[in-house]
Formats: C-alpha cells, structure tokens, sequence
C-alpha cells in the first residue's frame, strides 16, 4: 500500500489483522495521481455510533487505473478489499499488503 507513512494507520494499528475489510474510495482531488484510490478502514464510535473513517493509504500508482475506472462507474460493491499481510518490522510501504477481490454475482 503506498502512502502510509502520511496517513492514519498508526491510530488503528492495534485493529488491523489479517483478515480485516477494508474500502476502496475514488480520490478525484488527488493533484498527484489521476487514477488515485484511497484505502479507508471503517470503524463504530461505540459513544456516538456513528461511523468514523481512517485513511490508511493508496492503492499503489502502477495497480490502480483499471480499479479507479470500475469505481468512478459505480461499480465499488463488485469490491472485496482485505488485508492478506502485516509486517510490522518491513518499510513502511510494506507492512501492510491487500487482496482484492471481484466479488461473484449471486442473481436472485
């Protein structure tokens, strides 16, 4: 994952495992990479209930246009984003590594 060095993954740390979904979200701001796709980790307030967001990064520049194009068309459920590994000691851009996943269409 690129960028997260700048982000917010040392607040949630200690929550992040292998395993924990994650969301994938079109950064149509971003001046530094046209196809930008942020990675964001979704957590309950228990006080408030209501939702709180961390950014955790980017989806790395060479990865994410075909993604970036299929999330600008709406297609952001299709998504399955989950961490596959956590290394602490690696570099930064290292420690955290994702899996993503087109979900099956179940027709009903």
């Amino acid at each position: 994952m690129a960028g997260r060095q700048y982000w917010d993954v040392d607040e949630v740390w200690d929550e992040l495992h292998v395993g924990t979904i994650l969301e994938m979200k079109r950064d149509l701001e971003n001046r530094h990479d046209m196809n930008a796709v942020a990675v964001v980790y979704n957590t309950i307030d228990e006080r408030t209930g209501g939702t709180e967001e961390y950014m955790l990064g980017y989806i790395p520049r060479e990865e994410n246009e075909t993604i970036a194009q299929l999330l600008e068309m709406g297609w952001e459920e299709i998504f399955e984003c989950r961490i596959s590994k956590i290394n602490p000691d690696a570099h930064y851009e290292n420690q955290i590594r994702l899996t993503i996943k087109i979900r099956k269409n179940e027709k009903q």
